[in-house]
């Protein structure tokens, strides 16, 4: 509909110009809505039509406004023609607007938005949004809530636009929390009051366990054990992380029902810890992997190559960090599923470790991750 007015416009600024209405189209850019006072509807910036060629850049960008405002005409579609230091607004015929708006809601409410000139110039492909991705053993929080409406409604426009969307749920089912949990169950849980509240124990669990862990050094000990144990799939470990997972996943399953929400894919660091092992070896190939003082391993992602900043891929104990895990999921989707983009949607307080995983990525030669 936007392109109908636009294609409205752009037909008077031709007969003036000259050129095509595809030229001056994405030229007009929409104007936000004011509450407090009436604003136009569509700005041109002068200066853009000198920088694609249709005027001269010798005269200057004054005279260029004020010669094609005087020749734009006030008719049934735009009620109003405005120009300062350089830019020209439209105002646009609202009663026509509130028209075209209820009739194609009519026809096809359904594609209602998503059918406009403009959309269909956009590029399409597969998507993979990965979304909600709450931790096992722990409540769904209003953080996990917002990813997942934003996430939800970021694929549902994707699919509505044409794309191949594939929805993926990145469980937070792997890492040395999972040492803290297991270790702490082995103290402080109950076979009993997990049949009883099963998702509010491990969560009372979890709550204790760190708060002794702050001064309890055998605790941190059995916890770092416990992951180390997982880690090399020592059966009795596993048995327990399985249980949790299970209890978390069904309880996350029922909130999703409610809300409405779907995935194509229930995903989670726990199913790509196999894979980091093949992350380091590439990274050690490459020459990217630098092992501290302390033992552990890094990526330099400093530009001068002098470790002024750099990310640690792996404990002095051997077991892997959550960035590791990401790197060897974001292979495997690439590999598994051929997207064409993916999108995160997390906290912004994780940026910093989303641009580690891009770096990351790219000094492994893989071009597509930006």
């Amino acid at each position: 509909m936007a392109s109908f007015f636009r294609r409205c416009v752009s037909s008077q600024l031709v007969r003036i110009c000259g050129g095509s209405e595809e030229v001056f189209m994405p030229l007009l850019s929409a104007v936000p809505v004011s509450k407090r006072q009436l604003t136009p509807d569509f700005r041109l910036t002068v200066s853009s039509l000198v920088q694609n060629g249709v005027l001269s850049p010798e005269e200057d960008l004054l005279s260029h406004t004020e010669r094609i405002t005087k020749q734009l005409k006030v008719n049934g579609v735009i009620e109003d023609v405005t120009a300062s230091r350089g830019v020209i607004t439209f105002r646009i015929n609202r009663l026509l607007l509130a028209q075209k708006v209820l009739s194609e809601l009519r026809e096809d409410p359904q594609a209602f938005g998503v059918k406009s000139e403009i959309l269909r110039t956009l590029p399409r492909g597969r998507t993979l949004v990965e979304y909600s991705s709450p931790n096992i053993a722990k409540k769904f929080h209003a953080g996990h809530l917002r990813s997942t409406i934003i996430g939800h409604f970021i694929a549902n426009l994707k699919q509505a636009l044409g794309n191949d969307v594939i929805r993926v749920n990145y469980l937070g089912d792997w890492g040395m929390q999972f040492g803290l949990l297991g270790a702490g169950f082995q103290r402080l849980g109950s076979q009993e009051k997990l049949k009883e509240n099963a998702l509010q124990h491990l969560f009372e669990v979890y709550v204790q366990v760190n708060r002794e862990a702050e001064h309890d050094e055998s605790l941190r000990s059995d916890a770092a054990e416990f992951f180390r144990r997982l880690e090399q799939h020592d059966e009795q470990a596993l048995l327990l992380w399985k249980q949790f997972r299970e209890i978390t996943v069904q309880e996350y399953r029922r909130i999703y029902q409610r809300l409405g929400v779907h995935f194509d894919h229930y995903s989670g660091e726990s199913f790509h810890q196999t894979k980091t092992q093949e992350v380091l070896n590439d990274l050690r190939t490459c020459g990217l992997l630098k092992t501290t003082e302390k033992g552990t391993g890094v990526v330099d992602l400093s530009e001068q190559g002098d470790m002024s900043s750099y990310s640690t891929v792996v404990r002095s104990d051997g077991t892997s960090l959550y960035i590791t895990r990401d790197v060897a999921a974001a292979l495997e989707r690439k590999q598994t599923f051929g997207f064409d983009e993916m999108i995160y949607v997390t906290d912004k307080s994780q940026s910093v470790h989303f641009q580690q995983l891009f770096q990351i990525l790219r000094v492994m030669g893989h071009t597509w991750a930006h």
